[in-house]
């Protein structure tokens, strides 16, 4: 659907739309637009190197409404001027490919320097990591190629350049962009009123101190609007996910109370509710639980509100012990769960006296079990969530031996009466819709046939990050890159192999590979369920 010169509307799923522009500066001022006129029902705007891809709730912004809002707005000239404040960060030039980067350019150390300190820079997008911004200056002409292998770890604090960009780490994580320098400010506090410093449409300078300046010293990060300055890292945590406390039984019962202890948390526990929609401007995964409806239907077979905070647990082999007398229900994959020995029910309330062992062996159908209990899960909230995100490291920590999970007080509503319903175990061979991605255009007829006429087996490579099947490869009509763009929940990204990767729910905000598809919402809490073997079949899902 044209909407303006050189503007596009391109689908990514029944619940998005990916606006595509000409250049980077439309991309900026387009992402200023739709913000400033956002209606009720806007989830997400993700803006990125030639995209802004808008997420609504399609049962308060239906998708219809959101395209005619969208074309509304591309079809008036945008101010490109961001709205966002300015901040400053203290940089050292000592990193360690400041001298071969400056070499690479022709120019020597000084003159890098005194370029990059010198250019007025605008975070464009950000992607990658929780508050990893991508820059951007008219006043930087160079095009720096990234590294050939990529470091296994980039310290926090580090500024590379990559590219037309430049970026600061916000974390320790793996990274290929040649680094020139470091700030000690902390860019990004789960716990802030405003968690990312470097927030799309922020003007951002970099001020050089000494190389020899101590680490100690306090960097900063004035917001012109406010004429504050953002805390220094004394006080601005870094991302480090609270460790759950370890508990000391006395009589059958913890010290620690309302709780319980893992004893084994099998092949991966975490705890997970309803995840942090919202927040993908900001790098940040929705997250939660993968199977959404396993943890409202055990919320309220123990009489809590649906998005409590529960326990996931992959493939089985859980073991825990409980502190205090508590209630639970197991919902989800099928496998035999045993309280003391004795075995109990899935999809129905049990209550756990305290110091008995919960035994979820291993799972013979379905992938995933939710452990729901009254009161919920109470470890601290990330970002309005406490749900652990194991690809960004937001949110509690992955649950081992020895942990202690706190519990919630009792709501006030009672246990219900056990469902009529008869539960069956999750599906070996899956039916799942799919709605059209917005890069179905760059796959060949074939490749689009293949891919709803084929039976594919999901692969090993399949965790809460994404899911890789297996079967015919999708060739591609067009061969070049991608520029990064925004991804959903679902999306089937397809990389040069062919070999197609659904994101799950920890996935990454933004990709480079075209995404053919999207698996449709109704079919994601099935798609978790599949474990690596199972036969998967896909069918078009109804046009939204």
């Amino acid at each position: 659907m044209a909407a303006g010169a050189g503007r596009r509307l391109l689908p990514m799923g029944e619940r998005a739309v990916l606006v595509e522009v000409p250049t980077l500066s439309d991309v900026i001022a387009l992402h200023s637009a739709l913000e400033a006129t956002a209606p009720a029902g806007l989830i997400d705007l993700v803006p990125a190197a030639r995209t802004v891809l808008v997420h609504v709730d399609p049962a308060v912004l239906p998708l219809a409404a959101a395209r005619e809002w969208i074309a509304g707005v591309t079809g008036h000239a945008f101010d490109a001027s961001p709205a966002a404040g300015e901040v400053i960060l203290d940089i050292r030039y000592d990193g360690a490919d400041l001298a071969e980067t400056a070499a690479l350019l022709a120019i020597g150390v000084d003159e890098l320097v005194r370029r990059h300190s010198g250019a007025v820079w605008t975070v464009a997008f950000t992607g990658f990591a929780p508050g990893f911004g991508y820059l951007v200056s008219e006043d930087w002409a160079f095009d720096v190629p990234r590294l050939d292998a990529p470091r296994t770890r980039v310290p926090a604090g580090a500024v590379g350049l990559a590219a037309g960009f430049t970026g600061a780490y916000p974390r320790e994580t793996p990274g290929g962009w040649r680094l020139i320098g470091r700030t000690d400010t902390s860019l990004f506090d789960p716990d802030a009123t405003d968690p990312a410093v470097l927030a799309p449409g922020t003007r951002v300078r970099f001020r050089p101190r000494s190389a020899s300046a101590t680490a100690s010293a306090t960097a900063s990060a004035t917001d012109t609007n406010s004429g504050q300055e953002a805390a220094p890292e004394a006080t601005r945590r870094p991302i480090r996910p609270p460790t759950l406390v370890q508990p000391e039984f006395v009589h059958g019962e913890s010290e620690r109370g309302r709780g319980l202890e893992i004893i084994d948390a099998g092949l991966l526990a975490t705890v997970q509710d309803l995840g942090r929609p919202g927040r993908a401007a900001l790098g940040v995964a929705r997250s939660g639980a993968m199977d959404r409806g396993a943890l409202r239907t055990g919320n309220r077979l123990v009489g809590n509100p649906e998005g409590r905070a529960g326990i996931e647990i992959t493939m089985g082999g859980f073991r825990a012990r409980a502190g205090e007398r508590l209630w639970f229900a197991v919902t989800g994959a099928w496998g035999p769960v045993r309280l003391d020995g004795r075995t109990v029910d899935p999809y129905l309330a049990h209550e756990w006296p305290a110091g008995s062992e919960l035994h979820i062996d291993w799972a013979t159908h379905g992938a995933r079990m939710m452990l729901a209990l009254r009161g919920g899960v109470d470890v601290d909230e990330v970002l309005g969530s406490r749900s652990t995100d194991v690809l960004a490291g937001l949110g509690p920590d992955r649950l081992v031996a020895g942990a202690w999970v706190p519990v919630g007080v009792d709501p006030a509503a009672p246990i219900p009466a056990a469902p009529p319903a008869a539960w069956g175990a999750p599906a070996d061979d899956l039916e799942i819709l799919l709605a059209p991605g917005a890069r179905a255009d760059w796959f060949t007829d074939a490749a689009v046939a293949a891919l709803f006429e084929a039976e594919w087996t999901v692969g090993d490579e399949a965790d809460r990050v994404g899911m890789r099947l297996d079967g015919p490869a999708l060739p591609r009509r067009i061969d070049g890159e991608l520029a990064s763009e925004g991804m959903v929940v679902g999306a089937m990204q397809v990389p040069p192999s062919g070999r197609p990767t659904v994101l799950c729910a920890d996935g990454p905000v933004t990709g480079g590979y075209p995404v053919i598809a999207v698996v449709a919402d109704a079919s994601l809490d099935a798609l978790a369920q599949a474990r690596p073997g199972a036969r998967v079949r896909f069918r078009h899902a109804k046009p939204a």
